[in-house]
């Protein structure tokens, strides 16, 4: 009997899952709201290290 010597060669896709780009999140954010929100949170954490203790009676 002879044999089948046949090379089978990897799918065309490579592996790589496809995903849609038309999926848009509900919640989106501008990038000068993040940079606001976290001078905001600097500040408050500036105040805490600074007054702290007066603020929460330690």
């Amino acid at each position: 009997m002879a044999r089948d010597n046949k090379i089978s060669l990897p799918s065309s896709g490579g592996g790589l899952i496809r995903y849609f780009d038309e999926y848009r999140s509900k919640i989106s954010f501008k990038p000068g709201h993040i940079i606001v929100l976290v001078v905001i949170i600097i500040i408050i954490e500036v105040i805490l290290h600074t007054w702290g203790d007066s603020f929460l009676g330690i």
